[in-house]
């Protein structure tokens, strides 16, 4: 009984501090700041969204045993299409990733100065935060150790305490729960197209996508270990959807209309916990979001980099070091060029929502191909529910463009 008890963890606590990081806690804060209830639809969308994708990124995991990458690189057998999709991969995942993984770092910044007070440091336009460097030494050691299991532990402890930290939040608020159950009714103006996409972006985290592939052909290898699959895909996306879903309802008690650094996310919780431990709840939440996002963007990135090349995805290997210390140099050197932490990670949460429907595409496409899948290929229903998704994701990837440019 033990044994299969151990079965059902997998990787999805992985999943779940990927999407729950600095963008969820900003997006979200903002989104209940500016709109109050009325984007928790697109939240509920979102969770709806990413278990489908996830679940089809994790099976073609489970039956190929290969990465997401890796399945891309082998399947498509034209040169010119190939080269394009896996330059494609690599830009969108590898320097998003590193856009991204600044925005880990810098938010996790944000909330550890509440703690930690340490001088800034200019060099020229450089902006040298020495709470960067901890973050990112810090996630090196842990992605160094080598050990899965070790990664899993410590990214679950700290995901349970951090969402702890934004749920207890939540209810000592006291929101109006007719209001929140209000908020599910979809609906949407111009005004809320770059949130809406931004919301689904930091929830449907395209990088994930490999991320969790890869895992499970690690962690699983019998087709009867779907079920495990599906299981541990569906607790860890409902779990951390209603941790994002917590961060809106803190963020409309709130009095904040910037958001800034950690103390302007503490605002929402002001008006009953007082000032200063509000400030520490959502610093806690804010590091613990940066440090578990540091830690899988660059592990992501790696995988795919050493599938694309067909080298080993070992993380013992020195392809698969390399990588992650490429990724995550490079997150050190754009957190330190003076753009403001919100900036980047708003932006990567925008650029995610643009590149979904590229990346999701191809999900879709390989979970159809009946010599890959053995029989486990998608069903007309699913194929409805995710061609439906593909479409709306794409719908509100064209209208962020648009809105940017302001022709809308």
């Amino acid at each position: 009984m033990k044994k299969d008890w151990k079965k059902y963890l997998g990787p999805g606590p992985l999943v779940a501090a990927a999407f729950i990081g600095p963008g969820t806690v900003t997006v979200c804060t903002l989104a209940g700041v500016n709109f109050g209830y009325d984007l928790l639809w697109a939240l509920g969308l979102s969770i709806i969204t990413t278990i489908v994708l996830q679940e089809m990124a994790a099976r073609i995991g489970l039956i190929t045993q290969r990465g997401l990458a890796a399945n891309i690189s082998n399947t498509i057998q034209k040169s010119g299409w190939r080269i394009f999709s896996i330059s494609l991969v690599l830009f969108a995942i590898v320097l998003g990733n590193a856009a991204y993984e600044a925005g880990n770092i810098s938010g996790g910044a944000l909330g550890a100065e509440i703690f930690i007070n340490l001088p800034v440091f200019e060099i020229g336009k450089l902006q040298f935060n020495p709470l960067n460097l901890l973050i990112g030494v810090m996630a090196l050691i842990l992605l160094f150790s080598g050990s899965y299991v070790l990664i899993t532990r410590f990214l679950t402890a700290l995901v349970i305490l951090m969402s702890l930290a934004f749920v207890i939040s939540a209810f000592l608020v006291r929101p109006n729960f007719y209001a929140i159950m209000g908020g599910f009714m979809p609906r949407i103006q111009i005004d809320h197209v770059i949130t809406v996409v931004a919301l689904i972006g930091t929830t449907v985290v395209p990088y994930n996508l490999f991320l969790h592939s890869g895992l499970v052909a690690k962690k699983w290898q019998k087709l009867d270990d779907l079920k495990y699959v599906r299981m541990d895909t569906l607790i860890a996306v409902i779990l951390g959807g209603l941790v994002s879903m917590a961060i809106v309802v803190t963020g409309v008690a709130g009095k904040a209309f910037e958001v800034n650094n950690a103390v302007d996310l503490a605002k929402g919780l002001e008006p009953l916990l007082g000032g200063n431990l509000a400030k520490y709840f959502i610093a806690f939440g804010l590091f613990g979001a940066g440090i578990t996002s540091a830690i899988t963007a660059p592990l992501a990135a790696s995988m795919v980099i050493t599938e694309c090349f067909g080298w080993s995805s070992n993380i013992k290997g020195w392809a698969m070091r390399c990588s992650i210390g490429v990724v995550l140099g490079l997150g050190l050197i754009f957190s330190s060029l003076g753009i403001r932490p919100i900036q980047l990670i708003t932006l990567a949460q925008l650029a995610n929502g643009i590149l979904l429907p590229l990346l999701s595409g191809y999900v879709i496409w390989l979970v159809n191909k009946k010599a890959l899948m053995k029989g486990l290929e998608n069903s007309i229903k699913l194929n409805l529910l995710s061609g439906i998704i593909w479409l709306i994701t794409l719908l509100l990837g064209i209208l962020s463009i648009l809105k940017v440019f302001g022709l809308i």
